[in-house]
């Protein structure tokens, strides 16, 4: 498949639309964010690399400026450590995954994000995060947490939006592969047991507007990478969201994960990872993706012997089964190594982004 070079699309710029929860989607964030146009960058000035602990290597010189605006829809189900008993004490949603978003999209990853992400280690404060600290003191002062949330990001300066992906004050309950039925994320993703099926309580609940209209506008849109249920499907479960992602025209991809995940994923393929998102969102019969993400890049031993010791192992790229579901697979090497294992998302966000532009290029003339 020929991809559009970045560094050619002057005039083209895009609407992307994030969706997942975790590290995964923080650490896409932080690719995507380099390319988003400010008001100083709007003639296409070089990005500079930010700065990481991937430590990414600089862009080229022609890199540009081309997405127009960037969105990040973020799980709130995360019902442990700081934000579980922010959500327990103060009756709030959990601000822990959205605070690593707002500080991913931050303008300076430094003295800012450092303050957010500070952990207090001592006294009644001990184990809180200050920046879940600020987000429920602004839920708290508007009474509203996606306004809390905004108001947070406009401190940092963030690159994006971000919307949670419910307002609803939502838990998880699953139905497990011995019948039990586990409620709670901590509790499901603490299980022996793998999931057969997911769902919110309340199961009424209704997406942000602003998420719709997002994904209504989007050229692209992203799902993963993340925890394949306790990230990713959370979001497919609120009320109206895999409708607007099925009715959407953006081009649409499936950022599969590296690697299988105790209790979430142990045994599946990356077709079976897109089958499972698909059931959850009564979506059987009509593919929400165009594309699907996929590692094909080696991985060392010293990696594969310290996940196997979890009974982990990398996720098998069937291609031709993830066709059959009419999805087109996209392979390359997107692991970044370090003491464990990532996405590289300077990889990452550049085919993502290259599958964006191909739509809204125009076919050479014959």
């Amino acid at each position: 498949m020929s991809l559009p070079n970045l560094s050619e699309t002057r005039e083209k710029e895009l609407r992307v639309v994030a969706i997942g929860g975790g590290t995964g989607l923080s650490t896409l964030l932080r690719g995507l964010k380099r390319y988003v146009v400010t008001p100083d960058r709007r003639r296409g000035i070089r990005i500079e690399s930010a700065p990481g602990p991937q430590a990414p290597p600089p862009p080229s010189p022609a890199l540009r400026c081309i997405i127009r605006e960037l969105s990040a829809v973020v799980t709130v189900t995360d019902d442990g450590g700081s934000s579980g008993r922010l959500r327990e004490d103060l009756k709030m949603l959990p601000p822990g995954d959205i605070r690593n978003c707002m500080v991913a999209l931050s303008e300076d990853e430094h003295l800012l994000s450092k303050l957010f992400q500070f952990r207090f280690e001592h006294g009644d404060l001990e184990g809180h995060s200050f920046g879940n600290l600020f987000v429920a003191a602004l839920s708290h002062i508007t009474g509203d947490f996606a306004q809390a949330v905004q108001m947070s990001s406009q401190i940092l300066a963030a690159r994006g939006k971000i919307f949670p992906s419910t307002n609803a004050n939502v838990g998880l309950t699953a139905e497990m592969d011995d019948g039990s039925i586990v409620r709670g994320e901590t509790n499901i993703t603490a299980s022996k047991h793998s999931i057969i099926e997911l769902r919110l309580e309340p199961e009424a609940a209704d997406p942000l507007p602003e998420t719709l209209e997002a994904i209504a506008n989007a050229d692209l849109i992203t799902l993963g990478p993340g925890s394949l249920y306790t990230s990713l499907i959370t979001n497919m479960l609120v009320r109206g969201i895999p409708e607007a992602l099925i009715a959407s025209r953006a081009t649409k991809v499936f950022v599969c994960n590296l690697m299988t995940q105790a209790n979430e994923s142990l045994g599946l393929t990356a077709s079976q990872h897109i089958e499972k998102i698909m059931q959850h969102a009564a979506a059987a019969q009509s593919p929400i993706f165009d594309y699907a993400l996929i590692n094909t890049g080696p991985i060392s031993e010293v990696r594969l012997e310290q996940y196997a010791r979890e009974g982990q192992q990398p996720i098998e790229a069937d291609l031709e089964r993830i066709r059959a579901l009419g999805v087109e697979p996209v392979t390359g090497d997107f692991v970044h190594e370090g003491d464990v294992l990532r996405h590289d998302y300077d990889r990452v966000t550049e085919r993502v982004l290259a599958l964006g532009l191909q739509r809204l290029t125009p076919a050479p003339a014959q």
